[in-house]
């Protein structure tokens, strides 16, 4: 360990706090925080979240008896200080990395998560489905499920907080407030107030004041008891939960202990009695000040030095994917005011925040609420207006009802412009955008199209401002582009036609997306080999160029589809239309090259593409075995 923390090397499990003074986890706390900030230094990864609920995290697991005690963490990013404290501190620098530790939570990863999550609202749902499965079981532990205010803008948490709060099975909420957008100023005077509220001898006597106002007419009884709600809510602020059907209690400090360990103990005691929702107000990137003083607090961040806070990204002129979509959008929006652009709480992930600095009007931040995001693109689309949703490919998955019900059906036209397609290293799993081909190819009416470079980008961003009659998808990368030279003005490309970037007579390489390098890569090794290729960029999933794949069938003995995408998608759609016009009866031999039919984990994206078998020299080796040529699959290839 490269920082000294004497304190928190005394602490290996939750276990170790349990006996431990309040001055004592303090120090645990400031320990806990400098472990953290040097070893997210080393890895980079998400580092202001984690910050802001280093005291929340010691005193839960100081209160509560983890893993036993179930405690869920909405989203998981903030979950490194967690991870640190549940047995997991030897690898904290591998996390993120090949073979390391998740960045969020992870069910095989660990006993002490209980419930894996990467994206938003989910946490009160699952809490409510461990407590109720606690009460049909007859078990006696608790459950705490931990929601950020950002969170809170997904509908789904609400959903889940609306059937928690018509239940009266035991959970606690704690709602992580870091942008004082609800809360009021916190003081001693709230802090009080908050461990009133939630002390054994207020509840019991609002108890005695309700069964006595139970003795007079209904209407009077429920004027007192709105009464006292409504008093409550006025002095801290949570007449919604009330109303929802939780006790609410808040809102507290959540960086001194001092003022929220005797809350969340009252919580934690009075847990069997109904839903409670503790509001506790931290501050993201706490006591790092490069992290407090960041627009983004340090959200997701590169390796970087740990006493200046300069993070260390690689130098380059080659403009990122999502910089090209959003210079190309601005450009577009120039020229057409019509033209907006729809986000969920993702503006600088998209591009979008630069898009707002041009048109502040015409740029809308939905937050986590991709659902309403796409319903709202699509009443946009109604009135005349022409929206472009930027949405993560990972993200986009939570709004399939309204991509068909709300979108597709109507024939709207809503513009997705799908960030993150593929894989995308790091985050792993939760993030990769490997469905969305599959999940939107079979929506009729619907045009996709995905870029094999960032001058594609260019042009389809064009051609999408110029489709009116029905929705359309182009797809991503995330990440640099391949330093082609971008045109000065994008062209509006022919629908549903591709192109071809070599010709040859032996094995055609049909490429869909961002993979065309490294098919045009695997090109130059098959010539090597005497074997004469055709390497196409396909341009469009839907309407497939059916006169391009049909010549391709015909003039070549082998065909290889290649796509950053699952099964079901791209090639689907290719070997459909060949089985129709019985290409495949008279010898055609077809490869598709897909995703895998698994989850992969985090890594490097290289590393990752050599996992999936999708790298230049997968692609030679499923066409050598096609060929006939020796027997080495892309498969086989992957463990030389």
């Amino acid at each position: 360990m490269s920082v000294d923390t004497p304190n928190l090397d005394r602490v290996s499990w939750p276990r170790d706090l349990r006996g431990l003074s309040l001055g004592e986890l303090r120090a645990v706390a400031d320990d806990l925080r400098a472990e953290t900030i040097d070893a997210v230094s080393t890895t980079g990864g998400h580092l202001g979240a984690g910050l802001g609920v280093i005291e929340l995290t010691v005193a839960l697991h100081h209160l509560f008896d983890t893993p036993g005690d179930i405690l869920i963490w909405d989203v998981g990013h903030q979950c490194y200080p967690h991870k640190i404290l549940t047995g997991r501190r030897g690898r904290i620098r591998t996390i993120r990395q090949g073979g390391g530790l998740s960045g969020f939570t992870k069910r095989s990863e660990s006993e002490y998560d209980p419930f894996g999550a990467a994206h938003a609202s989910t946490s009160v749902s699952a809490g409510l489905g461990f407590a109720v499965g606690r009460d049909l079981s007859g078990k006696k532990n608790r459950v705490v499920a931990v929601i950020g205010d950002g969170a809170l803008t997904g509908g789904m948490a609400y959903e889940g907080l609306n059937h928690a709060g018509s239940l009266d099975s035991g959970i606690i909420v704690i709602l992580n407030d870091n942008d004082m957008s609800i809360a009021p100023p916190v003081g001693a005077m709230s802090s009080y107030l908050s461990r009133l509220i939630s002390s054994k001898s207020y509840r019991s006597l609002r108890d005695v004041a309700h069964h006595i106002a139970e003795r007079f007419p209904g209407a009077v009884e429920h004027g007192v008891k709105r009464a006292e709600e409504y008093a409550r809510g006025l002095m801290t602020g949570g007449t919604l939960f009330e109303d929802l059907g939780f006790f609410y209690v808040g809102p507290v400090d959540g960086h001194n202990l001092d003022h929220l360990v005797p809350v969340l103990r009252n919580a934690r005691d009075d847990a069997g009695k109904g839903p409670i929702l503790v509001h506790v107000v931290t501050v993201k990137g706490k006591g790092y000040a490069p992290a407090e003083k960041s627009a983004d607090r340090f959200h997701g961040v590169a390796k970087f030095e740990s006493v200046s806070g300069i993070q260390s990204k690689p130098k380059t002129n080659v403009p990122t994917f999502t910089k090209v979509f959003a210079d190309s959008l601005i450009a577009e929006a120039e020229r057409d005011d019509k033209i907006v652009a729809i986000t969920a709480a993702m503006p600088s992930g998209t591009g979008i925040d630069a898009f707002k600095k041009v048109f502040p009007h015409r740029a809308f931040d939905v937050g986590l609420a991709e659902q309403h995001g796409v319903t709202f693109a699509a009443g946009l689309a109604a009135s005349g207006m022409k929206p472009f949703a930027a949405i993560y490919s990972t993200f986009l998955q939570r709004a399939y009802d309204q991509i068909v019900h709300d979108v597709a059906i109507q024939r709207l036209p809503v513009r997705f412009a799908i960030d993150r397609a593929g894989l995308v290293g790091a985050d792993g799993p939760t993030h990769a955008g490997a469905f969305d081909i599959a999940f939107l190819g079979c929506l009729p009416g619907m045009i996709l199209m995905a870029a094999a470079d960032e001058a594609e980008l260019v042009h389809m961003v064009t051609t999408a401002a110029a489709i009116d009659d029905g929705p359309c998808a182009f797809r991503y990368p995330r990440g640099t582009g391949f330093g082609i030279t971008l045109p000065e003005r994008g062209m509006i490309l022919p629908i549903g036609k591709g192109r071809v970037m070599r010709e040859g007579s032996t094995v055609a390489l049909l490429s869909y997306g961002a993979r065309l390098h490294e098919a045009l890569t695997a090109a130059e090794q098959l010539v090597d080999k005497g074997i004469s290729v055709t390497v196409a960029d396909a341009r469009f999933a839907k309407p497939l160029d059916e006169e391009l794949i049909l010549r391709l069938a015909r003039e070549h003995k082998v065909l290889v589809t290649i796509e950053e995408g699952s099964a079901g998608g791209f090639s689907s759609h290719v070997i459909h239309l060949l089985a129709l016009r019985r290409m495949l009866d008279d010898g055609l031999k077809f490869r598709p090259m897909v995703l895998p039919d698994a989850f992969l984990d985090q890594d490097k994206p290289f590393s990752q593409y050599e996992t999936a078998g999708l790298n230049a020299r997968h692609i030679v080796a499923t066409a050598v075995d096609a060929l006939g040529g020796g027997g080495t699959t892309a498969v086989d290839a992957e463990s030389t």
